[in-house]
């Protein structure tokens, strides 16, 4: 009876696998399906298109950076820039990214930007969830992604470190598949080098992340595959070479990391439970489950996750570091089988009318210390060439406006003396302030509204005056020799 069932549902064509459209999806595929387009494609647009990725002020001076290099035709070796360390070398080493960024806002403004931040996401968490759909379940994957999204939450910026996240999870990926053959990576995968080495200056930590998964390939294959990881770390090491900078390019990021101002910036002041406590709520969720499970991880992977937790200590900047080879690292190990329902790749189709809502969708970044759009409106045409003394995050507005800045968030080119005096003088050091005037002849100032212990003794001397303030700022000016101090209005 069957058969002659099935014998009919042929002669009328209905022994056919059914179409995307007729067939019935099982509730774990459904689920399965919702979980991957909340995760990887609706996250990383709620934060694309959220103020919380344009906060930050060297987010406008990369786009400026990236378009000088497009107008140019070259990368800049030294300071275009500013008018305090003009002409000083400047090793331009994320300029691949900042091109990106620039070209972007050139097409579409602030939503080229939002739709270059979503995705680069959607494309980290798109590495991210089919790596682990394969080796663990659907809700361990999920759920590894959420606590990877709180973890980068903080540092989702339209700046080159997100570019570079894909790179590191992709080159991640390439090892641990490697290892699991029990082999050693393509030599062609080395050229993804080439790009992160000229895309972000985190690119000195894919030489240990190779080494750590090397290390457990070759202990697992009882040294038959070493020389082969070998070869692949010294090909891996010429490649980060093929820098743009050339060998000042691979020593910068040393060179930066060894500065002693860094703890004034905030993403290098060590990790704290006040500065990132959703670090460390998902540190302790992430060690408990490991316990809970009794979970063995290889020592080559241990070592790699020790090194980047200590770093992520060291320096808030380095938990996105640490969250994402994490995520990448320790649910497969968790030996939770993967869903029968695997979720299509063609799913991830689904990004590109969200890419094109944040590209399209009307896109101006809040007003604020990141974006002073009105303060600097509001600064004449005749002082737009004079020397000011601005606030640390006003630097990148007032070059993509192009104002020259006192200081911007270059804090390396500027070096530890310039910003340690620049320090002083914010917290209101009105000899140190008065001594850097005479000498870079300061003719304004650009302030936020709450310095009041530099404003207010520089306007209580008689020698400065209000020119405009507004909910973002201040801008004072310089009072002429014999003119008194009121002698100008004072807008709001």
């Amino acid at each position: 009876m069957k058969a002659d069932v099935a014998a009919l549902k042929a002669e009328n064509g209905q022994s056919r696998s059914p179409s995307l459209f007729t067939r019935e999806f099982a509730p774990g595929e459904m689920a399965a399906h919702f979980l991957f387009i909340a995760v990887v494609l609706g996250i990383p647009l709620g934060f694309a298109i959220s103020p919380l990725a344009f906060r930050d002020g060297d987010v406008s001076w990369q786009i400026a950076a990236g378009r000088w290099i497009i107008a140019h035709g070259r990368i800049p070796t030294s300071d275009p820039f500013s008018f305090t360390v003009a002409g000083h070398p400047w090793v331009a080493m994320e300029w691949l990214s900042e091109i990106v960024y620039a070209t972007a806002y050139r097409l579409a403004g602030w939503g080229g930007e939002a739709a270059t931040v979503a995705a680069a996401l959607i494309a980290l968490n798109a590495l991210a969830f089919f790596y682990l759909q394969r080796r663990a379940s659907v809700v361990v994957a999920s759920a590894s992604l959420l606590m990877l999204e709180i973890v980068l939450a903080p540092f989702v910026l339209a700046r080159p470190h997100l570019l570079a996240w894909p790179l590191l999870a992709g080159w991640t990926i390439v090892l641990l598949r490697a290892a699991e053959e029990g082999r050693p990576p393509s030599l062609w995968w080395t050229l993804m080098l080439v790009v992160w080495t000229n895309a972000h200056a985190s690119f000195p930590l894919a030489l240990p992340i190779a080494a750590a998964i090397g290390l457990d390939s070759a202990i697992e294959a009882r040294w038959t595959n070493f020389r082969h990881w070998l070869v692949f770390g010294i090909v891996s090491l010429l490649a980060l070479m093929v820098n743009a900078n050339g060998v000042v390019g691979i020593l910068q990021p040393f060179r930066t990391a060894s500065l002693t101002m860094l703890p004034l910036i905030g993403e290098w002041r060590p990790s704290s439970t006040e500065n990132t406590p959703e670090f460390f709520a998902i540190l302790l969720l992430g060690f408990g489950g490991i316990l809970w499970t009794g979970l063995r991880v290889p020592l080559g992977r241990l070592l790699l996750l020790l090194v980047l937790l200590g770093l992520a200590f060291q320096h808030v900047r380095h938990q996105a570091t640490f969250a994402i080879v994490a995520a990448l690292v320790i649910p497969p190990l968790l030996n939770s089988r993967p869903s029968a329902a695997q979720v299509p790749k063609w799913l991830l189709l689904g990004c590109v009318p969200m890419l094109a809502y944040a590209l399209l969708a009307p896109m101006t970044p809040p007003e604020g210390r990141a974006n002073p759009r009105s303060l600097i409106a509001a600064v004449p045409a005749s002082l737009r060439s004079q020397p000011v003394f601005n606030e640390y995050s006003f630097g990148g507005p007032l070059i993509l406006a192009g104002i020259k800045p006192y200081i911007d968030g270059r804090a390396e080119i500027y070096g530890d003396a310039f910003v340690a005096n620049y320090m002083k003088i914010i917290k209101g050091d009105i000899p140190a302030f008065d001594r850097t005037a005479r000498q870079y002849r300061i003719r304004w100032v650009m302030l936020p509204r709450e310095s009041k212990t530099l404003l207010d003794p520089l306007e209580a001397s008689g020698k400065w005056r209000r020119l405009y303030s507004d909910k973002v700022g201040v801008i004072d000016v310089r009072v002429p020799a014999g003119q008194p101090q009121n002698g100008g209005a004072v807008r709001q």
